[in-house]
């Protein structure tokens, strides 16, 4: 049976109409806002600053890339960084004592490459806390720095660019460089022009001093940047580079610096000769006191640590603060080539003969009796001469100031009348032509007629006449007629030339009035002459520098050691004799005031006229020392003769001196009797111009 089936439709999915897409419409273009009047008045302005500011887009751009090109190009000419380091112009010279130890520097001192993660890292933090506390943030230049520094100078009155500067350090070691112009003396006149042209302060100097910091930046590291900084900064008192100033100043390396240390060397930068300590003490501990708080603020150092720097202060090497042998390193420095000393373009070393106790002694001496015998105020100079007998210089003060540099040296450089100083001179020649010590001699009135000039009446120093004395007589009281006599006697033309053979280069007088002492010397002449007399009659030429060599080298280029000792003079016998009667000056004549008990001295005083000049030159067995005194302008003193202040200036150093020391005897031998006769002066004629049969006869014997 079949059912019925309804057929039904498929299913089939709704079809639904499309939405109809709107119609296009052809929009119309908006229409322009109308300008009104003052957009129309506006509109020149308005498009020129949108021209001016495209320009200047494009300007900006252009000067970005120019100044890329420019760094990049002046990065890659850079030198290599150790090239960097060094840039002096003049070498250095050190000066060592007679026991190797410094005592004095010349020139540029360079202390030798020493690189910023080196130092101590006291020193490597107190100069960025100092210098630039954002030093590895910036690029090279600061215009937060530089903003503030410009503030800072307008708050103070002064120019934007005058006194803070803003630098980095990176701009500092820019400027240091130079911009990296070398020195040319062809085109500067002076290395001090070229620095003064180095340190222009002018709105285009800063710009291309930022340049070459820009390029400094790109071609060198940070601590390759710090490191030229260190070694190039100058830090007063010659020192380039912290390696110098460390041993300059505290006689250590910059490695092993303290805190207190660090921070007095940091702040040198500021003002290197302001604050050098060796020239200001108070003010170098103010300056790094200053250093000091910065390091704390910035971390760098604990509170701890910066009480304790700032309780405890750097000091001074023993050799720093002495500043001994300023006059005797100047000196020194003028008896080798001027191409290894004064204007040596090496580092070099010289050895002296200087002992820094003895200079010393003789400073002390000279200040402690001027402080005790003369009036507060009085500009009258002094100078001292200690030496050996073989010539060798062992302290030289050049006047009141010992601690002067460069300055005027009275022992080497003023030429004055050397009075009665100059008798011994007379009393050697006569000696070595036989005379003894107690030879008589006629001291009474005397007239000479000089041609030209008329009478000459000399007179002794207190106006009195004592009639025969003997030779030793008249030299211990330095009596002036029995000197003119026995001058006249000899051949003042042998004197003179005795005079000369014991070092006296100055010319001397030809008339009678040599033996009076009215021909010029120098103190360091003067006490050469002296140590001659005491080796037994043999010149010495006074000389200060043993040795000279470049740094780091062990041969010598000069050595001068055992060079002082001349040609025989006078004979042994003369000088012991001499120095006999020279003794008796010191026992019982002019020159008691210069005694120290339990040894044997001789010496000579010396004034001249109106009291112009004052000397007292005397020895022991060991050493001379020679004192002079006087005004610069040649003014007379008042009561000041040589057996006075000169004299206590001599005993007062030579006590130093021999201070825990054995007495030795002097070399010299007591006289035999005296020969027959009395030395006249009858026989001296009026025209004074005297060569008796002895100066005939006798007169080139003095140098045999």
């Amino acid at each position: 049976m079949s059912k019925n089936r309804k057929t039904s439709r498929p299913l089939v999915a709704e079809r639904r109409a499309a939405k109809p897409k709107p119609a296009k419409r052809n929009a119309a273009p908006r229409p322009r806002k109308k300008r009104g009047l003052v957009g129309w008045l506006l509109f020149p302005f308005t498009w020129t600053l949108r021209m001016v500011f495209r320009i200047g887009i494009a300007v900006a751009v252009i000067g970005v890339i120019a100044l890329a090109i420019k760094v990049q190009w002046d990065a890659s000419r850079m030198p290599a960084f150790e090239e960097m380091v060094d840039g002096r112009t003049r070498g250095s010279v050190t000066l060592l004592d007679r026991d190797g130890d410094v005592f004095a520097w010349r020139g540029d001192q360079y202390g030798g490459m020493i690189k910023s993660d080196e130092v101590s890292g006291y020193l490597h933090d107190a100069v960025i806390a100092t210098e630039d506390r954002r030093f590895y943030s910036h690029f090279g230049v600061s215009p937060r720095g530089i903003a503030s520094a410009v503030r800072i100078n307008l708050r103070e009155g002064r120019g934007p660019l005058s006194g803070n500067g803003g630098s980095t350090i990176t701009q500092q070691t820019a400027k240091l460089l130079c911009l990296g112009v070398d020195y040319d003396p062809a085109f500067w006149d002076s290395e001090r022009a070229y620095e003064a042209d180095c340190r222009e302060s002018t709105i285009q100097r800063k710009i291309d001093e930022a340049i070459y910091a820009l390029a400094m930046e790109r071609a060198y590291s940070k601590e390759e940047i710090l490191s030229i900084y260190m070694n190039r900064a100058y830090l007063g008192e010659g020192a380039r580079g912290f390696e110098a100033a460390a041993q300059r100043y505290f006689g250590k390396s910059a490695r092993s610096v303290d805190p207190a240390e660090a921070a007095m060397l940091a702040g040198l930068l500021k003002a290197p000769s302001s604050y050098a300590p060796t020239n200001n003490m108070g003010r170098a501990v103010d300056r790094a006191a200053v250093v000091v708080g910065l390091m704390e603020d910035q971390g760098y150092i604990t509170s701890a640590q910066a009480d304790e720097a700032l309780a405890n202060p750097a000091q001074l090497s023993q050799a720093a603060q002495a500043r001994a042998g300023g006059y005797f390193a100047d000196w020194v420095m003028g008896q080798g080539p001027d191409f290894f000393t004064r204007n040596t373009t090496e580092d070099v070393v010289i050895r002296t003969t200087l002992d820094q106790d003895i200079q010393t002694a003789a400073e002390t001496a000279l200040l402690s009796v001027f402080d005790t015998k003369l009036s507060e105020g009085s500009e009258v100079e002094a100078a001292v001469v200690v030496m050996s007998a073989d010539g060798a210089v062992r302290a030289m003060v050049g006047g009141r100031d010992v601690r002067a540099q460069s300055a005027f040296n009275r022992a080497t450089q003023a030429r004055r009348q050397t009075g009665s100083a100059f008798k011994p001179f007379i009393y050697a020649t006569a000696l070595d032509l036989g005379f003894s010590p107690n030879d008589l001699i006629d001291d009474v009135p005397l007239t000479i007629t000089i041609p030209g000039s008329g009478p000459w009446q000399p007179e002794n120093y207190d106006r009195q006449f004592k009639g025969p004395v003997t030779l030793s007589q008249a030299l211990y009281e330095s009596r002036n007629i029995p000197a003119v006599v026995l001058s006249e006697e000899v051949g003042r033309e042998l004197v003179s030339k005795i005079a000369e053979g014991f070092g006296i280069d100055s010319e001397l007088a030809a008339g009678p009035a040599l033996a009076l002492g009215v021909s010029e010397s120098t103190l360091i002449e003067m006490s050469g002459a002296y140590a001659g007399i005491l080796n037994g009659g043999s010149a010495v030429e006074p000389y200060g520098l043993l040795d000279l060599r470049l740094q780091g080298d062990d041969a010598p280029l000069m050595d001068n050691v055992g060079t002082g000792m001349q040609e025989r003079v006078i004979q042994e016998r003369a000088a012991r004799q001499l120095t006999y009667m020279m003794n008796q000056v010191v026992v019982r004549g002019t020159g008691t005031r210069a005694q120290i008990d339990g040894w044997e001295l001789a010496g000579k005083s010396g004034t001249t006229n109106s009291q112009r000049d004052a000397w007292f030159i005397g020895f022991n067995a060991d050493y001379v020392v020679g004192v002079w005194m006087g005004f610069d302008d040649n003014s007379p003193m008042r009561g000041v003769t040589g057996g006075g202040i000169p004299a206590d200036i001599f005993r007062d150093t030579m006590r130093r001196v021999v201070a825990g020391q054995q007495p030795k005897p002097l070399p010299m031998d007591i006289p035999g009797p005296a020969r027959n006769g009395t030395l006249s002066n009858s026989g001296i004629a009026a025209d004074s111009q005297i060569l008796n049969v002895l100066d005939n006869i006798l007169g080139g014997l003095g140098g045999n």
